[in-house]
């Protein structure tokens, strides 16, 4: 079962690694239409995590897995401060479902500051007490999406969890790139799509992973590529991260980063998404600023995968 689904990304990973989803639930109609446009047959739900009865879904009792990949927000702005209650009410929530439905596995993620941060001392001493209560061993640990092949800085805090008899085989997932993909590696193909001359030269300069991508509030306005210091590592890449472009560039467009923002490239809502190794024919519903919303919400799918693979070895001991 898998909740707060966002686009997918959780769920595509967790399908690659072998496990068949029973119920997704989400209140966001968008991705909701995000889901069922891509995984027909999934039995998606679009509701509210606050208002879910499993009793009234009992296809969510006796799963392998409950996994929850909430929505990232922006810890330093004033807005992120009122949602960042709510993410806290959100992860309680699931840790309260897992009273109900007890699965034999928990996976929540997050942004990093859960699993070592201050900021989430309060909820993990909160899990700790519920999980131990409810016969489950845990680990809280870090992984950076850069380490499974995703051309991204994203650094994801994670809690596993297991019934006592399964937790002593499972072992937090090991890298599986040993050299990191580029920004430009991942999209010179898309660059090059409709003959922009200077592809291969911007893809030249953009040789190391993106920056984390960030959905934002639905408080918030337009979509952009995050706070001013992200804004500035996607400029020195030559990239105008102030706002999402609606086309990729075409043999008419004259890049010349040095002379400011208004010639550099913007990036489409279709690249990010590659940005966070969503395959190229999953589709992402809505309009611009919520298609990129679901997008930088999303946990990447490789990620996903190797938190699978490694939860359903531990199972299978």
């Amino acid at each position: 079962m898998d909740v707060c689904s966002g686009a997918g990304g959780l769920a595509l990973g967790l399908e690659r690694a072998g496990f068949e989803p029973k119920l997704l639930l989400d209140e966001d109609a968008d991705a909701y239409r995000t889901l069922r446009a891509n995984r027909p047959h999934w039995n998606v739900l679009q509701g509210d995590l606050f208002d879910f009865d499993p009793s009234e879904h009992p296809e969510s009792y006796d799963v392998d897995l409950l996994s929850a990949g909430l929505p990232r927000v922006k810890s330093n702005a004033t807005a992120a401060r009122t949602e960042s209650g709510e993410e806290e009410r959100l992860l309680k929530a699931t840790v309260y479902l897992a009273h109900a439905v007890r699965p034999r596995a928990v996976i929540i993620e997050n942004v990093p500051a859960l699993a070592d941060s201050d900021r989430f001392h309060d909820f993990r001493e909160f899990a700790r007490a519920e999980l131990e209560h409810l016969g489950y061993e845990f680990s809280w640990f870090v992984l950076n999406a850069a380490d499974f092949g995703v051309p991204q800085d994203r650094r994801q805090g994670v809690l596993v969890a297991l019934k006592k008899r399964w937790f002593p085989a499972f072992r937090s997932p090991f890298p599986t790139v040993t050299n990191h993909v580029s920004a430009g590696e991942a999209l010179a193909p898309s660059m090059r799509s409709r003959g922009w001359e200077d592809a291969d030269r911007w893809a030249a300069l953009a040789a190391t992973v993106a920056p984390t991508l960030v959905g934002g509030s639905k408080n918030r306005g337009g979509a952009d590529l995050g706070p001013a210091g992200t804004k500035r590592r996607w400029e020195k890449m030559g990239v105008n991260a102030h706002s999402l472009g609606d086309e990729i560039p075409g043999p008419d467009f004259a890049w010349a980063p040095e002379l400011g923002k208004d010639r550099m490239v913007r990036l489409t809502v279709d690249q990010t998404a590659l940005l966070q190794s969503f395959p190229k024919d999953w589709q992402i519903t809505g309009k611009k600023t919520a298609r990129y919303r679901q997008i930088g919400h999303a946990s990447p799918p490789p990620v996903g995968e190797a938190l699978g693979r490694a939860i359903a070895h531990a199972l299978r001991s």
